[in-house]
């Protein structure tokens, strides 16, 4: 191909390779040097990349997009702040506490709460607070959970290298260079769903245990999800231990249920941590929960500090307070919840017609597809899933239009403007995709 005839998403690609690593400003938006997306524009359910070609999207920016992109019922809640407000100032403003309690009122597992800008920044407050309320040190991961990327939560089980015939664990791995191993020192990590090995965790070193973080629904698994006896075994563990129970909300919060996984399983959170969703594709974040451990982030002797400069800025707060308000008052998380149910019965019939053992886990609006006979219990099991094929198909689907990360981990994320698309044509592609994708085996 001469440079005349270069596609623009080639151009750009190289362009970007002179300006930052790998030519993009996340590592995990480098899909190679033939595959790596640029997007034009956004709308609805849809993307519009550098070449005019459109997609219906189901990977959501990883999920924040609740509603549809470019939401002009919270677009304009945005510029009115912009326009008569500012942007940031350094100081409080009264939309702190208006925020605070619309969560407060969808989600009673909040009694006080903190902003941040990223998940990753959530649950680093959370844990912070954990460790200074019950001084302890170390804090419990389940394996497959996703909680941002900071040094001690980017230790990782090595599931992709594991051979689950060995009768081993799969070895605990930096998830990536410059990762000091000093940071691995208060970190456990357990398997999803075994009470054996939350007992023995707990056995070993439940004197210094501040806390249990998980996702119940793993957002970066597939949706594989704890049980609800799991989660009160949890619960009722932490309580018996003085640790606390952080359940990371990042993915699942206002996307689930109003008042996120926590309402689905009945369980609730001594902390909860929060963004995604919770702004439509705003960056917006929060961590909250019991008042007397949150009450843990002071100025006096032992306690925690928080900050930020951005925190609670009127950019991310007037999304936050327009989203929440339209997912409280509207019903537009019945009808993600409707779509993504639909969406699953046309790819059952895909699969089905075409002789593949499938299987669907999580809820309706992030629900997660694996070529099996099982529905995985937890990360191990996701290793006996056939997401070889998961990956040719994907990839055959983002050729023809559909948009999904190419990886089985990640769930198919939906939004309310999902619903204006064509079902039918969804069918036939993904009809046309499994096709492709068999006969290429």
């Amino acid at each position: 191909m001469t440079d005349s005839h270069k596609t623009s998403r080639a151009t750009l690609l190289e362009q970007a390779h002179t300006n930052m690593p790998m030519g993009v400003a996340d590592s995990y938006r480098y899909w190679g040097e033939d595959n790596t997306v640029f997007v034009k524009s956004m709308e609805g359910c849809t993307l519009t990349d550098a070449d005019d070609k459109q997609y219906v999207d189901f990977r959501l920016a990883y999920g924040p997009i609740i509603l549809g992109y470019r939401d002009n019922r919270v677009d304009q809640e945005v510029i009115k702040a912009i326009t008569n407000t500012g942007t940031l100032c350094g100081f409080s403003t009264a939309l702190d506490s208006e925020v605070v309690e619309l969560v407060k009122e969808l989600c009673p597992n909040i009694e006080k709460m903190r902003f941040a800008n990223s998940g990753t920044e959530a649950v680093l407050g959370a844990v912070r607070v954990a460790r200074g309320f019950t001084s302890r040190n170390k804090i419990v991961v389940v394996e497959g959970g996703f909680h941002g990327l900071y040094d001690e939560m980017m230790w990782k089980p090595d599931v992709d290298n594991w051979d689950a015939s060995s009768g081993t664990a799969p070895e605990i791995k930096p998830f990536g260079a410059g990762i000091p191993e000093s940071s691995r020192e208060h970190l456990e990590t357990i398997a999803l769903n075994d009470a054996d090995a939350l007992a023995d965790v707990f056995a070993r070193v439940g004197d210094d245990i501040a806390a249990i973080v998980i996702e119940p629904i793993m957002g970066n698994c597939g949706s594989i999800a704890s049980t609800p006896a799991y989660m009160q075994l949890l619960r009722d563990t932490c309580d018996k231990n003085g640790s606390l129970l952080i359940i990371d909300e990042v993915k699942t919060g206002f996307r689930v249920a109003r008042g996120g996984v926590q309402a689905l399983y009945g369980v609730h959170a001594d902390l909860t941590t929060y963004a995604k969703a919770m702004g439509n594709g705003y960056p917006v974040a929060a961590f909250g929960g019991r008042a007397d451990v949150m009450d843990m982030i002071n100025f006096g002797d032992g306690g925690v500090t928080h900050g930020g400069t951005y925190t609670a800025n009127m950019i991310a707060l007037s999304a936050a307070k327009a989203t929440l308000t339209l997912l409280k008052d509207t019903d537009a998380l019945a009808t993600v919840s409707r779509v993504g149910a639909e969406i699953q019965q046309l790819l059952s019939r895909v699969f089905t017609h075409h002789g593949v053992e499938h299987r669907f886990a999580g809820p309706d609006s992030m629900f997660g597809v694996h070529f099996g006979s099982d529905v995985p219990q937890n990360y191990r099991d996701w290793k006996k899933t056939n997401s070889d094929l998961y990956t040719v198909f994907a990839h055959n689907l983002i050729k023809h239009g559909v948009m999904l990360e190419p990886d089985s981990r990640e769930p198919w994320f939906i939004c309310e403007a999902h619903q204006t698309m064509d079902m039918a044509w969804l069918e036939a592609t993904a009809m046309l995709s499994m096709k492709e994708a068999l006969a290429a085996s």
